[in-house]
């Protein structure tokens, strides 16, 4: 069993061509497992084609980000699914966030938006597969503001598409205390990760929400935690992220780690 598992991550973007094996190489060392999401139909593809190199440690997640502008093709991403090494649909989701004033994000692209998340929710059920899910507001840290619009979008969309059980994650969760209520009652669990160790925003949030609905991630290249902001991130950050959840929940850092570890195998099967 792995020490610690990140739960969201993206060895196989570009940032990692020149040293991807030496970073799964201190992922490993430091016993920590790892899934890579996909993003688009390349980065699904990549994701699933490194964890079939590696016979334990590393799987992946297939799907598209809001953000994309491809058409959602559900036959490739279905016969991406279907492979033992995938272990979710995702990232997926909806993207509010803020556009300069002159350059508005439209109701037709939020359609769209909407659209494709309904499709991968369709897939997850398809194959039975938990979703991973991106859900960004209209500002930075809506838990600071109150809440947006994209968070209301999202839970509505999931309370009339029931999913598997259980149905899933909620990567990077930058929503409320509302938003997070509600999410539980809809059985998802969360993920957090790098933000937590340098923005006390979201200790109360994770105060709220039970152990046992917990994951960490990294979000690498992205998002590195404390001491590391401003290089990029990796897998092998996460040890970070457990330190500070362990200060947070008032907890050991051992019992962090087996936690979540058996946390994101509840979810994803491993």
């Amino acid at each position: 069993m792995p020490k610690i598992f990140d739960s969201h991550t993206h060895v196989q973007f570009p940032q990692f061509d020149q040293d991807r094996a030496e970073v799964i190489k201190r992922a490993f060392n430091q016993k920590i497992w790892m899934i890579n999401a996909g993003a688009d139909s390349k980065s699904s593809q990549q994701a699933v084609e490194l964890a079939e190199k590696y016979p334990q440690g590393i799987y992946a997640a297939v799907g598209q980000h809001p953000t994309e502008r491809e058409e959602f093709n559900y036959e490739f991403y279905k016969n991406l699914a279907i492979n033992p090494k995938v272990v979710a649909i995702g990232e997926c989701g909806l993207e509010y966030y803020k556009r300069p004033p002159e350059d508005p994000i439209s109701e037709d692209n939020k359609q769209i938006q909407k659209n494709t998340f309904i499709n991968h929710i369709k897939l997850a059920n398809d194959v039975q597969k938990p979703l991973i899910i991106h859900c960004r507001a209209e500002s930075d840290y809506p838990v600071q503001r109150g809440g947006a619009n994209a968070f209301d979008d999202l839970i509505e969309i999931l309370a009339n598409h029931p999913l598997n059980n259980p149905p899933g994650i909620i990567h990077f969760f930058t929503g409320t205390k509302g938003n997070a209520e509600k999410l539980l009652r809809l059985g998802f669990y969360f993920t957090f990760g790098g933000l937590i160790t340098f923005n006390r925003s979201f200790d109360e949030i994770i105060k709220i929400i039970p152990f046992e609905k917990i994951l960490l991630e990294t979000d690498a290249p992205y998002v590195s935690p404390e001491p590391y902001r401003g290089k990029r991130n990796e897998p092998a950050y996460i040890i970070e992220v457990a330190k500070k959840m362990a200060e947070i929940k008032n907890i050991s850092f051992e019992e962090v780690c087996l936690a979540t570890t058996a946390n994101a195998q509840k979810v994803f099967n491993i």
